[in-house]
């Protein structure tokens, strides 16, 4: 476990330098966004998953603030807290959400989760470190997000309750939505303008090799699998709202660097990376 822990910090601290040189480089550039994906472990089952429950490893609250204060002094400005579903440990990402806005002072903290575990205390002890809560929702018709594998039957009424907590507490309430086989066709516009997001960002169905792309692993996304055409089709239906966000295959697969805890091969660590928009961390094994 020790050995574990320490391969991990000197992965972390090798990207981190890298970062910071190619930061230096480019002054222009805009600072860094990091997503941290802490925990791989979920009480949903969505279909599509790309980050699936291979193990339940999760590191000390102790290693993971020292590698967020590495990355902090790396250049990170934002940081987003993701899983798995990250309120299956709600103390640990608490402590963490606090750390990150009160004593690293970073211009932007968020959390993405499903919902179904948020608790409004939760929200009265954080809520003044967190910038923005980013639910998921994939369809407003509770049948399409069961056939999913999004909840038992109760999600929306969870997902409507906890828009309006993030209002009452002051969080900047967003929504993600995969778009995929199911909702594809769905207009969702009378629902999103209920809720009333500030950001509404929708991501084309991706299948990640070795993570969904079989029957072989936790998760088969190809039964979600549309195609480009389909992906404008849900747009172009729903680009006139102020909030949409459209991400497209083609978009997360150049604006995201996925970088995984072990095991990194000679052919991940001599990647001649560019400086992305956003960095993805996965620090568990």
């Amino acid at each position: 476990m020790l050995i574990l822990k320490l391969s991990l910090l000197l992965i972390i601290g090798y990207f981190c330098r890298l970062s910071w040189r190619l930061f230096k480089s480019n002054a222009r550039q805009k600072p860094i966004s990091v997503n941290y994906h802490f925990t791989r472990k979920c009480n949903y089952e969505c279909g599509f998953c790309f980050h699936t429950a291979k193990t339940s490893e999760k590191l000390p609250k102790e290693d993971a603030k020292r590698g967020i204060k590495l990355l902090a002094e790396a250049g990170m400005r934002k940081i987003n807290f993701a899983g798995g579903e990250p309120f299956l440990y709600p103390a640990f990402l608490g402590e963490l959400v606090r750390y990150c806005k009160e004593d690293l002072h970073l211009e932007s903290v968020s959390v993405v989760t499903n919902g179904s575990l948020v608790k409004e205390q939760w929200l009265k002890t954080y809520a003044k470190h967190l910038d923005i809560m980013a639910v998921s929702c994939d369809s407003f018709n509770e049948n399409t997000n069961m056939l999913i594998g999004r909840g038992k039957g109760a999600h929306l009424q969870t997902f409507v309750n906890l828009s309006q907590l993030c209002r009452k507490h002051n969080v900047k309430f967003k929504v993600n939505t995969v778009v995929c086989r199911y909702n594809f066709d769905e207009d969702m516009n009378a629902g999103i303008e209920q809720v009333a997001p500030f950001r509404w960002k929708c991501f084309q169905v991706l299948v990640v090799p070795g993570e969904n792309d079989s029957s072989s692993t936790l998760r088969n996304a190809q039964r979600f699998v549309i195609s480009d055409e389909e992906y404008r089709h849900f747009c172009g239906r729903h680009e006139h709202q102020k909030s949409f966000v459209p991400e497209s295959n083609a978009v997360m697969k150049s604006s995201y660097v996925r970088l995984f805890s072990l095991p990194l091969s000679p052919a991940v660590l001599s990647i001649n990376l560019q400086w992305p928009a956003s960095l993805t961390f996965f620090l568990v094994s």
